[in-house]
């Protein structure tokens, strides 16, 4: 017996229209806010958003059910704004880069009275070199080597984004208190 996640994913296999829209309207909110912490404008999320689930659909063959379909989409989907953040670099910024390697304490602060909205729009309002080793490192899991390889920086240069990163966020969040 399947269960209405594999049939999903089977009808969506045989390019049924109806289960992948059921399939876009089941993931397409959670991963909105995927996409969203990679930018600072919601317009350049829905494009990664609408490209994520172009991929998925084309690639839907390829999910063997190892892991969860909501990670794999997921995966996808981090991949897609990565990609359009590498076709549109001469748009968007020059990294300022230290590459001196930086150790910093991990400071956990307690900031109960805020939305989560609010913290989604700090992590947008940081430049976007700071933003994406952030959002790879301290949201997805990434670990430096893996941002490094992924954004063709070097070693130092992930970990000196995400140290500037924290201390644009820190800052942000001290000025709230």
């Amino acid at each position: 017996m399947m269960t209405s996640e594999q049939k999903l994913i089977a009808e969506c296999k045989r390019g049924k229209a109806k289960y992948q829209k059921m399939l876009y309207e089941r993931f397409a909110p959670k991963m909105l806010g995927v996409c969203a912490r990679y930018f600072q404008r919601i317009e350049e999320a829905q494009d990664a958003l609408q490209d994520g689930f172009v991929k998925v659909f084309s690639n839907i063959d390829s999910f063997r059910g190892d892991g969860s379909l909501e990670g794999w989409i997921r995966r996808i989907m981090v991949n897609t704004a990565l990609n359009l953040h590498r076709k549109n670099l001469k748009h968007y910024y020059h990294v300022d880069i230290s590459e001196t390697e930086t150790r910093i304490a991990d400071i956990r602060l307690n900031y109960d009275h805020l939305e989560v909205e609010d913290l989604l729009k700090m992590i947008q309002s940081l430049p976007n070199g700071y933003r994406i080793v952030f959002n790879l490192y301290e949201i997805e899991g990434y670990n430096h080597q893996e941002i490094a390889d992924e954004l063709g920086v070097s070693l130092s240069t992930s970990k000196s984004q995400l140290l500037k990163a924290k201390r644009k966020l820190r800052d942000k969040l001290d000025k709230l208190i």
